[in-house]
């Protein structure tokens, strides 16, 4: 109990409040816009059902030059992100090792929350962790084009598909599902970039933590299922 009590202790009441808003909202959304997208078309749905299409014309081509190039271009974001995220995991890390110095920074800030060194500790930790769980998205989205682009290479020529009776649908089904994976792993690690925003938002203090997070899942909602790119690919 003495254990649990100081270890509450460490971030006051408010932070604690921020922490398990910044966490539920995450969570939450997360789960409401994969089962959202089954009942109302989201954005991330739009585009796998264009990718089932694209799999599907594939199987009509002779040469698949072009959709080798395509799924190349298609990795190429997560590899650039994936890249890019070590830069800010070491740059955060950097940061750590240089605590007090950081701490005398933000505390010339007029408005950011004065706060003990260890608390401060506490705030880079959850951005790196944060990022941390990005690269492992990316990545792993990388891998998965990966995979999409041997399926793409292995299928069979459009003559075969013909003459041996095999079903271009069932390809297209299940390419295309490959790709929209990665596609929605891809998507896990842009969610968690936005994330971060609002939890830099942490620094200024836990209320303003809060709104930020309130203010990202909101964005996420307009991008994912009210944008006009939905409302293009939907018409």
């Amino acid at each position: 109990m003495d254990k649990s009590l100081s270890l509450l202790s460490v971030l006051p009441l408010a932070d604690w409040a921020a922490l398990a808003v910044f966490f539920s909202a995450w969570l939450a959304y997360a789960t409401f816009a994969r089962r959202r997208a089954r009942v109302e078309g989201s954005l991330l749905a739009a585009t796998n059902a264009e990718r089932r299409r694209w799999m599907l014309q594939a199987t009509y081509r002779e040469n698949r030059v072009v959709d080798g190039v395509v799924v190349q271009n298609l990795s190429s974001s997560p590899s650039f992100f994936a890249s890019t995220t070590i830069l800010i995991i070491g740059g955060l890390l950097a940061v750590l090792g240089t605590t007090e110095k950081a701490t005398e920074l933000v505390r010339e800030i007029p408005f950011a929350a004065r706060t003990s060194v260890l608390v401060f500790d506490l705030k880079l930790v959850l951005l790196t962790a944060i990022f941390v769980y990005a690269f492992f998205r990316f990545t792993w989205s990388l891998r998965q084009y990966t995979f999409g682009a041997l399926l793409v290479a292995a299928a069979p020529d459009a003559q075969q598909f013909a003459d041996q009776g095999l079903s271009r649908e069932a390809f297209a089904e299940r390419a295309g599902r490959v790709m929209g994976l990665a596609a929605e792993t891809f998507n896990d690690g842009l969610r968690a970039y936005y994330m971060s925003f609002a939890a830099t938002a942490w620094f200024v203090s836990p209320w303003a933590f809060m709104v930020a997070t309130a203010g990202v899942i909101w964005i996420l909602y307009q991008r994912e299922f009210r944008s006009e790119v939905l409302e293009v690919l939907n018409g």
